[in-house]
């Protein structure tokens, strides 16, 4: 069965070639490589971890071991996804792009719409993605992201489980403050530590800045918002309002099969299949979360 598909524009004049849509949420973790991306994963792979405990001592004229090295491991499963859609090309006769279907009773999907959905199909898996590697819960169609994940790790020590608030200017400051003062002090000043901060508290931390110190240029500026108490401060559109994780890069990832599976779309027209008027628009790919050391992360959720 066709793909439910309303066409409700009118047509007035010649059509002028372009298309406006609503603006889509950037996949911007990926995008700006805000985790460490691990391609090439066919079904699992293991996260090592290693810990390595008193390994100075008292010098002596033997061989002492003194040293308790641990070796455990993570594990980072990729859960397997697909976008299945289906367009009947008959709603378009009707339309006014009808002529760029071409006179014959075999008509084609018109080729601007053709482009035009394809690229606003892998926007949305974009978006959607974005959503899942940091909010999502593993159900339909998601996979579980880090917030969920920290969530259920009793490994996660509870003073770096921060309940939140809800984060406005006045606030923001002390708020941001509870995660840094939580950073264990082993990765505090590491140079890929980052808080990664939802919309609602990038801006409002933003809107704090243009009103902090004597010179009070209010909200008729741009800040650049890049750190706080030097630790460098990441938009990060995935993460639902009022939620803040502090990790370093190197301790999140993002594992996939392969990188462009998410960026192809896989057109069909089944005319020359089964004699129908349908086209089929399908994507598949792989995509999970994980981290290695959940003893160096802050959950502020």
């Amino acid at each position: 069965m066709a793909t439910t598909t309303n066409i409700t524009t009118t047509y007035a004049g010649e059509f002028a070639g372009k298309y406006v849509s609503a603006a889509l949420l950037s996949g911007n973790t990926l995008a700006n490589g805000l985790i460490e991306i691990k391609p090439n994963i066919k079904f699992k792979e293991v996260l090592k971890r290693l810990e390595i405990d008193g390994i100075t001592a008292n010098a002596s004229c033997d061989f002492a071991d003194t040293s308790t090295v641990t070796l455990t491991e993570r594990i980072i499963e990729p859960k397997e996804l697909q976008v299945n859609l289906e367009l009947c090309k008959t709603p378009f006769q009707s339309d006014w792009e009808a002529i760029s279907m071409g006179f014959s009773a075999h008509d084609n999907l018109p080729k601007t719409f053709s482009d035009y959905f394809i690229a606003q199909l892998s926007a949305k898996v974009a978006e959607k993605t974005e959503q899942d590697i940091w909010s999502g819960t593993a159900g339909g169609g998601a996979f579980d992201g880090f917030v969920t994940l920290l969530a259920a790790d009793a490994a996660l020590p509870s003073a770096q489980e921060i309940t939140a608030a809800t984060v406005t200017a006045a606030n923001v400051i002390a708020e941001l403050g509870k995660v840094v003062d939580q950073i264990p002090q082993e990765v505090v000043n590491k140079e890929d530590m980052n808080i990664y901060v939802s919309n609602n508290i990038f801006r409002a931390y933003k809107r704090a800045l243009a009103n902090t110190g004597g010179n009070v240029q209010g909200n008729n500026q741009d800040i650049n918002v890049e750190f706080f108490d030097g630790i460098k401060v990441v938009l990060a559109n995935g993460l639902t309002s009022n939620k803040m994780v502090a990790a370093q890069k190197s301790n999140l990832y993002f594992g996939t099969g392969l990188v462009s599976d998410h960026n192809e779309v896989k057109v069909i027209d089944m005319a020359d299949i089964d004699g129908s008027q349908n086209v089929r628009f399908i994507m598949r790919y792989t995509a999970a979360v994980q981290y290695s050391v959940v003893e160096d992360i802050v959950l502020y959720a």
